[in-house]
């Protein structure tokens, strides 16, 4: 083998071990921003570790979860919680949900969906509402409730109108 073919050689195999070197580190760094994590991560500047960020309702004497979702307006509407909790004074609209207006207008990540009782929805970029009923519409899910049947939702919201303080604690 002459020394030309040689030098080849080792190119071709340095070439080969960089790029498969560059596939084990690019890897490790893909982003998971299209999958639906049951919650909204947050950085916490803690030895750079990663804790969940709950949202709670508070509605007539009951604290409901609110598993958030991973989208810009969710992060928005956090953002706004930790600068104080949120009062919004709701009604009943078409027997299927509780909606109010959030006194704000927050990014839309509107998409065709059939609401399941539970789920908290951004309606036109500034009103909240949480279904207790199904609907399909254009909206952008906030999140869902954690452990409620139908039944125990429609319970807690109770028929009229009705205060839900948002928070992050």
């Amino acid at each position: 083998m002459n020394l030309v073919n040689h030098c080849n050689r080792l190119n071709l195999i340095t070439l080969v071990v960089v790029a498969l070197f560059a596939a084990i580190l690019f890897a490790g760094c893909t982003s998971n921003a299209n999958q639906n994590p049951e919650y909204v991560k947050e950085a916490v500047i803690n030895q750079g570790e990663v804790e969940p960020v709950m949202i709670y309702a508070h509605v007539n004497n009951h604290v409901l979860e609110i598993v958030p979702e991973n989208n810009s307006s969710t992060a928005a509407f956090i953002e706004l919680l930790k600068k104080g909790d949120i009062s919004i004074n709701m009604h009943d609209y078409g027997n299927f949900e509780k909606v109010g207006p959030l006194g704000t207008n927050l990014p839309t990540n509107d998409t065709q969906i059939t609401t399941q009782p539970g789920d908290v929805i951004l309606y036109q970029g500034n009103q909240i509402t949480i279904y207790y009923d199904t609907n399909s519409w254009n909206f952008t899910k906030l999140g869902k409730i954690k452990g409620l049947s139908q039944k125990e939702l429609k319970n807690i919201l109770g028929e009229g109108n009705v205060t839900v303080n948002f928070s992050l604690q």
